[in-house]
């Protein structure tokens, strides 16, 4: 008998794969239920302005010096990296234009969400994670006080407006970087080299790219708030909800970035 018993309780592959699958479509619900939630508090009065600046600030202001050399660094790596291959068919004149076009269409935008993802998300799930675990958020609803509105809200609309600001930042270091790296190997003065940077550059290369952030900057931030405001795991449940905040928020970036990229082709 209890063997049988024992060979019962074993849980087979499939019934695992269920599981998971369960848990995944819960959770997506429960995301999509905290995302609906959100967008009716951010238009309902009252509006909690003063917090939602000092956030904008948090976020934005204080990421600034990690995006502004993150941004350098990208722009002098790729130049010096572009540059043999195309010396090799002569081209090196088209070195400032492909540098540019690569980084204001693609790599700027989605190298500064992740380091904004890193930094930002796993700030914001473990603080509201830990305001979870040491019921802070249970007594402001206690004390009348609307904690959806306070903390969520805020703190999603400051990283939904604040990384394309960072983004059109990291874009103009990443290009004096690309200047930088052009005169390492060569002698090409600034402002020939922005003539032909913005030569280059047209309005359907900055417009979508611009438009995507405020995309990425609403999954990193609606997504760390998920994760924090519903962590219910104890103190482990802090470093979970942070490490979770910033795994989805990385990978909802690849996915609205392949999104993006198939809508923008079809006008090109």
């Amino acid at each position: 008998m209890e063997g049988k018993a024992a060979i019962n309780t074993v849980q087979t592959p499939e019934a695992g794969i269920g599981k998971r699958m369960r848990k995944f479509f819960i959770s997506v619900s429960d995301l999509s239920a905290f995302t609906l939630r959100f967008v009716k508090e951010a238009f309902t009065p009252k509006y909690e302005i003063y917090e939602f600046i000092k956030q904008a600030y948090l976020v934005g202001y204080q990421s600034f010096p990690l995006v502004a050399i993150t941004g350098f660094i990208m722009g002098l790596v790729l130049t010096i990296q572009s540059r043999p291959t195309l010396a090799q068919f002569g081209a090196e004149s088209w070195l400032p234009a492909m540098v540019a076009v690569s980084i204001v269409r693609e790599i700027g935008p989605v190298i500064t969400a992740l380091i904004f993802a890193g930094k930002v998300g796993s700030g914001i799930g473990a603080e509201l994670a830990s305001m979870k675990v040491t019921e802070q958020i249970d007594a402001m609803e206690v004390s009348g006080a609307n904690p959806f509105k306070y903390l969520v809200v805020t703190r999603t609309l400051a990283t939904t407006l604040m990384l394309p600001v960072l983004v059109v930042a990291s874009d103009g270091i990443s290009l004096f970087g690309a200047y930088v790296g052009c005169n390492l190997k060569g002698d090409v003065s600034f402002k020939l080299f922005f003539l032909q940077v913005f030569d280059k550059l047209t309005f359907s290369d900055v417009f979508p790219a611009t438009i995507k952030t405020f995309f990425f900057g609403l999954a990193v931030g609606l997504i760390a708030c998920y994760k924090g405001y519903n962590s219910n795991k104890g103190t482990a449940g802090v470093g979970e909800s942070a490490n979770a905040s910033v795994v989805y928020g990385s990978l909802c970036i690849f996915i609205i970035d392949m999104i993006a990229v198939q809508f923008t082709s079809l006008f090109n």
